[in-house]
């Protein structure tokens, strides 16, 4: 069982920078796909980025060349660095992990935080 808890979102300006973090506990860490999903306001969840053991690393259209997934195994932590932020990036951001297959569809994985809020407003 993998216990997952988010930490670094806020109150951010637009054009602004934020990092989140993700720590992981329970499991064999470098086993799993870490990915980061995000849901705003009446919207659905939605696949923001993800990176497999390896460190190959997958994004959305929306966020690539703005965002940066990396993750740290000897620290159990997977990370989100956001560049560039706009005010459609306001959103609950929210990590997830799953068993060695990357995936960017949020039901294909089985544990996930409890969310950090990033607002991105003037």
């Amino acid at each position: 069982q993998v216990q997952l808890v988010e930490s670094g979102g806020g109150l951010v300006q637009p054009g602004g920078s934020l990092r989140l973090s993700c720590v992981a506990s329970g499991g064999t860490f470098r086993r799993y796909v870490m990915g980061w999903f995000r849901q705003a306001p009446g919207k659905e969840r939605e696949f923001v980025a993800a990176i497999t053991w390896g460190g190959n690393t997958y994004y959305a259209d929306s966020v690539k060349g703005r965002f940066t997934i990396s993750r740290d195994n000897a620290k159990n932590t997977v990370y989100l660095q956001m560049n560039s932020l706009k005010p459609e990036d306001t959103a609950v951001y929210s990590c997830a992990a799953r068993l060695y297959v990357v995936s960017n569809t949020a039901s294909d994985y089985g544990y996930w935080g409890q969310g950090t809020q990033v607002t991105v407003s003037s």
